[in-house]
């Protein structure tokens, strides 16, 4: 019987000649991430256990990104408690502030990862890497201090779900839109602890950073892990020589369910409170009036997400009533995004830049809803209270519908403006 791409990856990392799905495995570790939330009780359990060192200092990476700039006394030592870690046990890849940027983002860019790799950390949405042909999934703190000490991951084999994508997409239109409609198709747990497999046309035509998007969302579906075979677009990406890393799925590979959409019709596309699978056309949504908008992110902080949004906003001005934030998602970013002019669009437009960082996507700072406001962010959740006030609310889109409603005061089609 043949494999799936996510059996075959999982298969290399142990010393198994055979796995499949529902088996409880070891597996070796390529890479292991923390961040300044999950990373503290990582090194307080790490600390207790009296372990010298580091399975490979090489293969753990902490970044700064949750509460930076740090917000208050409690959030700096935090981010403390990382540097000291990683002064003391001789991390190679430590990222604090002014160095890196949101840890999901950070981490392909600096080559980080690489097809065929097995990546874990400590928060949810490192199913992204999956876009890079890897199996990358989160973990909690105390899993996160077991792969530190032993270099190995205690886990299930998923079940595979495999999404065939077809037809040609319309304008304004991109992989933030098509993970939000797999989202509204299958709801918040279609795809519990399965591997989410994105195939078909549209996905071969996508863009690396489409599909760092698509699979940041599979978490948000209840997945183990999303992932997208290898092709000449990903290796351009990483500039890789690692062919023998490189897997597809057998052509006999057993799916738990299989799933094809034509996307020819399909507009942008706007998850409204409290779910993420509660999913609209914009268009459909009617006069929602918003008090804020926020692009950025681990799922949209990407260069063309900036360049998509500065197409909508150039020339035009936000709304009085509506406070415009963007977060670039690394200070490399910020740096493209400032040589390419994409600063002087924003700011003339009303926006505020703000550093990379998570900031308002959890809740943490630099952009808290107060009561009863309503924002449109191009992030992940919008779960009851998830940017602030418990009364507030939240929608999420992609970085186009996002700038097009803070021009409009409402959520709004960019052809509206």
């Amino acid at each position: 019987m043949g494999l799936t791409i996510t059996e075959k990856i999982l298969l290399a990392h142990t010393d198994k000649r055979f796995i499949s799905p529902g088996e409880f495995i070891n597996a070796r570790v390529d890479l292991a991430l923390g961040n300044d939330i999950t990373a503290p009780l990582a090194i307080a359990k790490f600390k207790g256990a009296r372990i010298k060192k580091v399975f490979d200092r090489k293969r753990v990476v902490l970044v700064c990104d949750h509460f930076v700039p740090n917000k208050d006394a409690a959030s700096a030592r935090q981010s403390k408690l990382l540097a000291d870690f990683s002064r003391d046990y001789k991390i190679k890849h430590f990222y604090p502030l002014g160095d890196g940027g949101i840890e999901h983002v950070l981490l392909p860019e600096r080559g980080l990862v690489t097809p065929g790799d097995l990546v874990i950390g400590a928060d949810s949405h490192t199913c992204t890497y999956g876009a890079l042909g890897a199996f990358s999934t989160g973990v909690g703190s105390t899993d996160l201090t077991a792969a530190w000490i032993t270099g190995m991951v205690w886990l299930r084999v998923p079940e595979s779900i495999k999404f065939i994508y077809y037809g040609k997409l319309k304008k304004w239109v991109g992989g933030k839109d098509l993970i939000l409609n797999t989202i509204g198709d299958i709801g918040v747990s279609g795809a519990l602890y399965k591997a989410m497999e994105f195939s078909g046309p549209v996905i071969r035509n996508l863009a690396m950073d489409d599909r760092f998007t698509i699979c940041n969302m599979a978490v948000e579906a209840g997945g183990k892990s999303g992932i997208i075979e290898t092709d000449e677009i990903t290796r351009r990406y990483t500039n890789s020589g690692v062919g023998e890393k490189i897997y597809h799925s057998d052509k006999g590979a057993s799916y738990c369910d299989v799933r094809a959409y034509d996307l020819s019709k399909m507009e942008p596309q706007v998850s409204c409170p409290h779910l993420p699978s509660n999913v609209q056309a914009v268009s459909k949504l009617g006069n929602v009036n918003i008090d804020q908008s926020v692009i950025g992110s681990c799922t949209n902080g990407r260069i063309s997400d900036l360049i998509l949004a500065a197409r909508v906003l150039k020339g035009r001005k936000v709304n009085s009533r509506v406070r415009l934030l963007i977060f670039p998602g690394t200070q490399r970013i910020y740096r493209q995004a400032l040589k390419a002019g994409l600063m002087d669009i924003f700011i003339k437009a009303g926006a505020t830049v703000c550093p990379p960082t998570c900031g308002p996507c959890l809740g943490g700072h630099m952009g808290i809803l107060g009561e009863n406001e309503v924002a449109i962010a191009t992030t992940n959740r919008n779960f009851r209270g998830r940017m602030g006030a418990l009364s507030s609310e939240v929608y999420l889109s992609n970085p186009a519908v996002a700038a097009a409603s803070a021009i409009k005061g409402q959520i709004a089609h960019p052809e509206e403006i």
